[in-house]
């Protein structure tokens, strides 16, 4: 019998064992017992369970991805479901016939009330046996649906787990918008009640997962209109389309409220950093670990410049205006000194070399040397916020158009690099320096101009923080800062300007919305790069030409793939 005709059993217990192994991990971390506190469905379903029931189904999804029959796949999909179920109750019958706390502080008795839930061993066993192999099958049963059906009914379960989760500031924000508070609360839980309700959850499922099939079926119906339209017609639309995207920027922090802009504004931050960071890593093929420096230097600089604490012996008083292109200029000079020793390093020796440059600027913020200039340990305090035709840009609000008005601007030059030609320059060098070379094009020139371009972003971001903050310290510059916004990069696409909104968004945006569960944020971040690496290496966004270069196998026929 063919191969081709064979059910691959093996990869369907291999995928239950892992997902398995990833439950074991979640409920013993304690992230089932303290997400269970939180509802999604209100009554339904919790987050801890969501987090379980979305193991289960994504492992049946890719279990289904390996069979060749659609009921090879169901089959297959039900068997890691059942493997799933088996090994987590396993789990339950082992905490509760054993003292595990001594050494797994989380493997307690309220663990095993939500596994079971709270019918005990062995009914709820049967429960939790029935329940997981269920949703193993229903991931079988969303591979073997066509394309456009799952993506929207992976859109409108996405967005049903979303607005559970924000549940708490979405209804802040509505109250502050009056009747639409009154108006949407049937949608939400009642009382003491977390999360959509069942209606809502329902309804919101239905609308997205509606209007996303909607507008697959007729986009390009609209697509071809809109390009047979006349010339003017079709720039007006344009105009249009701006000029909405400009009111909902402009009226953004009214309707969201104070805590929502503040998100926004640290997002932001982020955003700006990363599409700096874009230009070194994702065009250039430069690996900086030190990017963390400029930031640094932007936000000292504006420090110094503007602050009038007699505490330090440089302090100028300048307006914030007239000390942002200086402190700009003097964060391009340090891209360039840092360029300038690693014009020949590459890969590793890079990462390591420029990880040194930030650790090397963090001591000598904390330094005694330069304590009389910069404040050394105590950092410095008293930074005034800016002004901007008479308003004091001191309030999340008010900042919230300074941090746009930078996003704006660095947007606008990594559009215009990209497609110059020193954007096609750095895109030669990233794939092959010797080519690029060979090609005639300067090297030295094209790395130190990267650099130097990343380093202008990077400071830009960390002069709007002083302004931000009003104090700075050396330990709001750590090397993690450098290493969160490589991954925002990496998870948004490596060389994607969108994909830098994205993983803004992701990494920085919703850690920042879900502060409640803070103390697995980390966990949260290798998780997903873990699985970013495995199922989408190119990112959520990812750039065309790395696209093409991380799935060019997936064109190549078997037959010459085997060859």
């Amino acid at each position: 019998m063919s191969t081709q005709n064979q059910f691959n059993w093996k990869k369907a217990i291999q995928l239950g064992a892992i997902a398995g192994i990833v439950g074991i991990l979640i409920a013993l971390v304690g992230m089932v017992e303290t997400f269970d506190k939180r509802d999604i469905v209100a009554g339904a379903i919790s987050m801890g369970w969501t987090m379980l029931l979305l193991t289960v189904l994504v492992a049946g999804y890719f279990s289904a991805s390996h069979q060749t029959s659609n009921l090879f796949r169901l089959s297959a999909s039900g068997i890691t479901g059942l493997i799933f179920s088996l090994i987590m109750s396993l789990l339950a019958l082992l905490v509760e016939n054993f003292d595990l706390r001594q050494t797994l502080v989380n493997a307690s008795p309220q663990l095993i009330r939500i596994l079971t839930f709270e019918n005990g061993i062995p009914n709820g066993l049967i429960s939790l046996i029935a329940i997981t192999t269920i949703f193993g099958i229903l991931g079988g049963v969303l591979y073997v649906t066509p394309s456009k059906i799952r993506k929207a009914i992976s859109l409108g379960l996405s967005i049903v787990v979303l607005l559970g989760l924000l549940e708490d500031i979405i209804q802040v924000t509505l109250a502050g918008l009056g009747g639409a508070s009154s108006a949407l609360a049937w949608m939400f839980g009642r009382g003491a009640q977390s999360g959509l309700s069942i209606t809502g959850a329902i309804v919101v499922f239905v609308v997205v997962t509606a209007s996303n099939l909607l507008w697959d079926v007729n986009a390009p119906k609209i697509n071809s209109q809109v390009e047979k339209m006349p010339a003017n017609r079709q720039r007006s639309l344009r105009v249009l389309g701006y000029g909405l995207i400009i009111l909902v920027v402009l009226y953004l922090p009214t309707l969201l409220g104070l805590y929502l802009t503040e998100v926004v504004n640290v997002t932001g931050l982020f955003i700006l950093m990363g599409l700096g960071l874009n230009i070194v890593v994702g065009f250039a093929g430069l690996l900086d670990l030190g990017y963390v420096a400029f930031y640094a230097i932007g936000a000292y600089a504006v420090g110094v410049l503007t602050t009038l604490s007699g505490e330090l012996s440089t302090s100028l008083g300048w307006n914030f205006w007239l000390a942002l292109p200086v402190c700009i200029f003097l964060c391009v000079m340090a891209g360039v000194v840092l360029g300038i020793p690693v014009l020949n390093m590459r890969g590793d020796y890079l990462a390591i070399v420029t990880l040194g440059f930030g650790e090397i600027i963090r001591i000598l913020a904390l330094s005694d040397f330069l304590k009389p200039h910069i404040g050394g340990s105590q950092g410095i305090v008293n930074i005034p916020a800016p002004e901007f035709l008479g308003v004091l840009l001191n309030k999340p609000q008010t900042l919230y158009y300074l941090i746009v008005a930078g996003c704006i601007l660095a947007l606008f030059i990594s559009q215009r690099l990209r497609d110059s030609r020193l954007g096609r320059s750095w895109k030669a060098m990233r794939e092959d320096e010797d080519v690029a070379q060979a090609m005639g094009i300067n090297l030295v020139a094209t790395k130190l101009l990267a650099f130097a371009t990343g380093a202008a972003f990077s400071g830009l971001s960390g002069t709007i923080l002083a302004v931000k903050l009003g104090t700075i310290y050396p330990h709001s510059f750590a090397l993690l800062i450098s290493i969160n916004v490589l991954s925002l990069i990496i998870v948004g696409g490596m060389g994607s300007i969108p994909g830098v909104f994205v993983g803004g968004l992701l990494l920085a945006g919703m850690p920042e919305l879900l502060r409640e569960f803070a103390e697995y944020r980390l966990l949260i971040y290798g998780a997903l790069l873990v699985v970013m690496m495995q199922v989408r290496p190119e990112g959520f966004w990812p750039e065309e030409t790395h696209k093409r270069e991380l799935h060019e196998n997936e064109h190549i026929p078997a037959q010459e793939a085997t060859s």
